[in-house]
């Protein structure tokens, strides 16, 4: 079997977790089955990417970018894919965002991560929002399945859309981050962190409801010894955020930007807690993340959160300062509570792995080719 296989988002500013779920699945896709031939593609960038060791095999270059292919497809379903591509048995859109026509007798396979465009919309910038919902028609009308990684998301699919259920797939995903057993205060000391600290990761974008999480934890700081620091690249309408930031407070807020994979280990390794009170999640991996490294986690019990944390963390309505603000009281203060939730993160993060999802993923491409 062959499989095209979409790798744009190895190059976006902002990967996030779709970056992820490419750089992750692809290697372990191929190690799974030998026999599937995978053949990356992508578009033109006006900065070609660099040589990336990830991609073993070459990578096929459309003549065009993302601006130009992504709206073309969703709404045209043209330009064709090259020739180079015409002997694929399945064409994998890892973007939702983006999903590009077939040919006749190949099958099309798309994932669609979550529906914050939809449940969220203004949430998210004009335009991506407007691409991910005609990637979503396209995919509904076009797709012989489509792949989600939680049962949250599945659902949601399946309340707003028209797709039969059978034609959606769970997938989950799994913890992604290289550990390391080296000691973390090196990485600290270069990012301006002191311990005792609460982690919170993640794109700084009204979703992630940093606001909030302020908030709650300005609450809390004249109690605890802990500061809180906000790990993750800039994104958009952070206009409120920074308001609140400048605003004198309580406690000690430190802000990391964007860290590489090794230093943002070593920041979930230091952490005496994670908060991540998510307003909508997919799957939410940084959770899983925080759990596989034993941090006493602090999530939202909505979307996919309480799926993917099962019984593994403290869940608290995202909206609510109050109850964030508890939760982390509770965790920092009883030891016998924090111990506990780093056992169970352990637990829970080890029944996730990308081995499993390479399997799911096969067995996608052999049901929409017959070859199950």
């Amino acid at each position: 079997m062959k499989v095209a296989f979409h790798v744009d988002q190895l190059w976006f500013s902002a990967p996030g977790g779709i970056g992820t779920y490419v750089r992750e699945l692809l290697p372990v896709l191929v190690a799974e089955d030998p026999a599937v031939e995978l053949v990356p593609f992508r578009s033109t960038w006006r900065h070609d990417p660099p040589v990336t060791p990830l991609l073993r095999e070459p990578t096929v270059v459309l003549p065009g970018s993302i601006r130009k292919l992504y709206p073309s497809w969703d709404l045209l379903g043209r330009p064709a894919l090259p020739s180079t591509l015409a002997h694929a048995d399945v064409v994998h859109a890892t973007n939702p965002a983006a999903v590009p026509p077939i040919r006749d007798g190949q099958r099309l396979v798309v994932t669609v991560h979550d529906l914050a465009f939809e449940r969220f919309p203004e949430l998210l910038p004009r335009r991506w929002r407007w691409l991910y919902r005609a990637g979503l028609r396209a995919a509904i009308k076009r797709a012989h399945a489509i792949v989600v990684p939680s049962l949250s998301t599945a659902g949601d699919l399946l309340a707003r859309t028209s797709i039969d259920a059978d034609r959606v797939h769970i997938t989950p995903l799994a913890p992604s981050l290289a550990g390391s057993d080296e000691e973390p205060a090196e990485a600290l000391l270069r990012l301006g962190v002191t311990s005792p600290y609460v982690l919170s990761v993640g794109t700084v974008e009204p979703r992630k409801n940093l606001l909030r999480l302020v908030r709650a934890y300005r609450q809390v700081a004249p109690e605890i010894p802990h500061a809180l620091v906000l790990a993750g690249p800039p994104g958009w309408q952070s206009a409120e955020l920074e308001a609140e930031l400048l605003r004198t407070g309580p406690g000690s807020i430190v802000r990391t930007g964007h860290v590489s994979d090794p230093d943002l280990d070593a920041l979930y390794r230091g952490a005496d807690a994670f908060a991540y009170p998510s307003l909508y999640e997919g799957f939410g991996l940084p959770v899983i993340e925080a759990m596989a490294r034993g941090v006493a986690t602090v999530t939202s019990n909505t979307s996919s959160l309480p799926e993917v944390a099962g019984d593994a963390a403290l869940l608290v309505d995202p909206e609510d300062v109050g109850e964030i603000a508890d939760a982390l009281a509770r965790v920092l203060t009883d030891a016998a509570l924090a111990e506990d939730l780093r056992r169970r993160g352990r637990e829970r993060a080890a029944a996730f792995s990308w081995d499993a999802t390479a399997r799911a993923t096969l067995d996608v491409y052999r049901h929409v080719t017959g070859a199950s």
